[in-house]
Formats: structure tokens, sequence, C-alpha cells
């Protein structure tokens, strides 16, 4: 779902729910396709910029490092037209897990 991004600089905010983490429940194709359906309706509204958080890793308990690789696994295995796709994180520790997950990935 997506609605207006009302005082953002952005025309529009894609609203996704990450799973909750467990140790005793693979969610992982959860979490990738959260990151899945909200470039599918990227695509729709023909948004060519997407910026992402690090879906679940907050609150809901995941992993940082395992939320970066699954992040940037499925954002680069997916057929997008969007051109370009940053994460925006919440600091250096979540900075490091996602460059350590591209280095890991190319």
């Amino acid at each position: 779902m997506a609605t207006t991004a009302g005082r953002l600089p952005a025309r529009y905010v894609i609203h996704t729910v990450g799973p909750v983490w467990s140790r005793d429940e693979d969610r992982s194709e959860l979490l990738a396709s959260c990151y899945r359906e909200s470039l599918r309706v990227a695509d729709e509204l023909g948004a060519r910029t997407v910026a992402f958080p690090a879906i679940s890793t907050g609150i809901y308990g995941w992993p940082m490092a395992d939320g970066a690789r699954i992040a940037v696994e499925t954002v680069r295995a997916a057929r997008t037209g969007v051109e370009e796709v940053r994460f925006v994180l919440f600091d250096a520790a979540a900075y490091a897990a996602f460059e350590a997950a591209v280095k890991d990935i190319s």
C-alpha cells in the first residue's frame, strides 16, 4: 500500500509490515517479500528511486547482519524498473552490516 508523503521530500510512502524475528521459525521469506512487494508497488507508481529502512531489525528483533543480507540479496535479484535503491540506516553499526552484505554478495 502507498500513500502520499505529506511534507516529506518524496512523492509516496510505501507501507510494509516486517515480520518479527523468531529463533524457532525461519521467516526469511516473509522479510524478503517485504522488499519485493514494496518494489512491485513502486513499479506500479512509476517510481524510479526507493529508500528502504532495515525492515524488522529494530523492535521486531531481526539480527542486523541477517536482515542486511536478506535485504541486499532480495533487492539485487528483484525484477524492477526502479533505477536506484538506497538503504537509509539508523546508525554506524547498521551501515557496517549493510556494507558487509554488499561486499559478501559482490
